[in-house]
């Protein structure tokens, strides 16, 4: 029996660490971005490394999901998705095979971070109103709402978020989550020489930074998300509410 984690995101959150801290369990296999190449074909996006992509992929929508939905050679199966993938024509049955959980952060510091990346950048490319509705989507299915971890949260105190989320979905949580080794893997998407320069140099989860300052000509694109942002975020995943603080 397979447990199947899917973790809905967007671009430039901590999505990729996270990856690498269920991979490094012993327990868990991991997928990262299944529907890149589907929804590359079918949108036409000229991403950076698209022809590597589609080469590298499967494109078609009801295989990816076949995938998706099938069990693998371990107890665990930890699958990175980016919710802009997931467009109208996108098959989402599959997700009943699947518990869930939403990695967000804030629209400014996402457009910050993807827009030196990506020029062309759009509000529909950052995923959050997708996030929203797959959000929805999922509750409905579950019958209540699925964790959101702020990737602030994750990275100020990783242990603690990470036995919330082990405990939400009655995973014993395993310390090595917290570290692994820097360099690339044979898992990760064939994009990551573009994108991934940043976690290949890492081995754990580091300490967050200063918030990004608004960038002005992203106003518009940062406007359009934060009301899904904010939505989300009132059910943020918190392993220090109601605790007591020492020595009161």
């Amino acid at each position: 029996m397979t447990l199947r984690i899917a973790m809905w995101s967007g671009p430039r959150n901590i999505s990729t660490a996270m990856m690498r801290a269920w991979e490094n369990r012993t327990d868990c296999t991991v997928m990262d971005e299944p529907f890149y190449g589907a929804y590359l074909a079918a949108t036409g996006r000229d991403h950076p490394m698209r022809a590597e992509v589609l080469a590298a992929m499967e494109t078609k929508w009801q295989a990816v999901a076949q995938a998706c939905a099938a069990d693998g050679d371990r107890p665990l199966i930890f699958q990175k998705h980016m919710c802009q993938h997931m467009i109208a024509e996108a098959p989402l049955n599959w997700m009943r095979s699947c518990v869930h959980a939403f990695l967000i952060r804030p629209p400014v510091e996402v457009a910050a971070s993807f827009g030196q990346k990506f020029a062309e950048m759009t509000a529909e490319d950052l995923g959050f109103q997708r996030q929203a509705e797959l959000f929805d989507r999922v509750s409905q299915m579950a019958g209540a709402a699925p964790p959101v971890i702020e990737a602030r949260d994750v990275l100020a105190a990783p242990e603690a978020m990470l036995r919330a989320l082990c405990d939400r979905f009655d995973v014993p949580f395993d310390p090595q989550m917290l570290s692994w080794p820097a360099g690339r893997r044979e898992t990760d998407g064939i994009w990551a020489a573009h994108w991934y320069g940043a976690v290949e140099r890492s081995t754990g989860f580091a300490r967050p930074a200063p918030p990004a300052k608004a960038v002005p000509e992203h106003r518009q694109i940062v406007d359009a998300c934060k009301p899904y942002y904010d939505m989300l975020r009132t059910y943020r995943l918190d392993p220090f509410a109601g605790r007591v603080p020492a020595g009161e």
